[in-house]
């Protein structure tokens, strides 16, 4: 199954939607950053499910009734966005982002240095890097990055 732009919606996250959300950013965690160890984020499955998804405003795409990619909102920063493996590259990633830009004037985020498709997809998409950093939970360096609205 792949989406395209007609048959996948955009929604608010409801609790029947957590195993499938926590599936998605597990597996995409893992190969998206082979440069940390399985293993850890397999040790964050708690976290995800008890505290950072009920503290944040999370949206999830769904095709043919199931979901495929989600977003979470933490104030104004995009905490997550990920998109099912077999989902990337069919623009369900930049409509996620784009719905998220429409939710708030402006939006910061933090992306590992190494992931270098992730800085590019985000610079694309109007973020700039503001600074690096190292992140506390694995003492990779990251990059904090922001997107303002501008004005018609």
């Amino acid at each position: 199954m792949n989406a395209n732009s007609t048959d996948y919606r955009i929604r608010a996250f409801q609790a029947e939607d957590m195993e499938a959300v926590l599936s998605i950013w597990l597996s995409v965690s893992v190969q998206a950053h082979d440069f940390i160890e399985p293993r850890f984020w397999e040790s964050k499955q708690g976290a995800m499910r008890d505290v950072y998804l009920p503290a944040s405003e999370t949206y999830v795409a769904e095709a043919l009734g199931q979901v495929v990619g989600f977003y979470s909102l933490y104030e104004n920063t995009l905490a997550a966005i990920f998109v099912q493996p077999n989902q990337q590259g069919c623009g369900l990633g930049s409509a996620l982002l784009e719905d998220a830009k429409r939710r708030r004037e402006w939006l910061q985020l933090t992306v590992y240095a190494q992931n270098v498709s992730s800085v590019r997809f985000y610079e694309a998409r109007g973020f700039v890097p503001m600074g690096e950093q190292l992140d506390e939970h694995t003492g990779e360096p990251e990059l904090l990055m922001r997107f303002r609205r501008t004005s018609a």
